[in-house]
């Protein structure tokens, strides 16, 4: 079961997405529904936002916990990347610090300069993904122990930890 942290931002399109392969997937709120998960993606949307509504629901700490003990995989798109991220520049924003990187938020520009691209990313196959950098962070720097799998102008874009 992969759950959807369902506290704000694009929840519904990672629930259809997960759907439409076929995984089993529910909306996250509350910390009682992380039991029994074997995922959990963290979407797109406004991280400072969702940084204080972790602490305000009491997920951050169980999700870190969950995560540090292996019990948990957890995948973050854009805000979700912030979020996971140990150090955002210029932020002291709640959030998990769980991937070894450091990012800066909105780094390509306001919502008019958003733009998609196709990137390559090996580990993940061999056609290259069509990615969305919409008000995107930028990954400043990757740790030792982050695997880089993609990059977009010579940026990371794409890590595992």
């Amino acid at each position: 079961m992969i759950g959807v942290l369902a506290l704000q931002g694009d929840v519904r399109e990672h629930l259809a997405a997960l759907e439409a392969v076929g995984a089993p997937a529910r909306p996250v709120r509350r910390r009682h529904e992380l039991d029994g998960l074997a995922g959990l993606i963290i979407p797109g949307g406004e991280s400072t936002t969702i940084g204080r509504l972790l602490v305000l629901y009491d997920l951050l700490e169980p999700i870190r916990e969950r995560a540090a003990a292996g019990r948990l995989a957890i995948y973050g798109t854009c805000a979700g990347l912030i979020l996971l991220a140990r150090e955002i520049e210029g932020s002291d924003q709640p959030r998990l610090g769980l991937l070894d990187v450091t990012v800066r938020r909105n780094a390509y520009g306001r919502q008019v300069d958003s733009f998609e691209a196709l990137i390559e990313a090996p580990a993940l196959g061999p056609e290259p993904l069509e990615a969305a950098f919409i008000r995107a962070p930028l990954i400043t720097r990757a740790g030792e122990g982050v695997e880089v799998l993609a990059h977009h102008d010579g940026h990371p874009v794409l890590g595992r930890q």
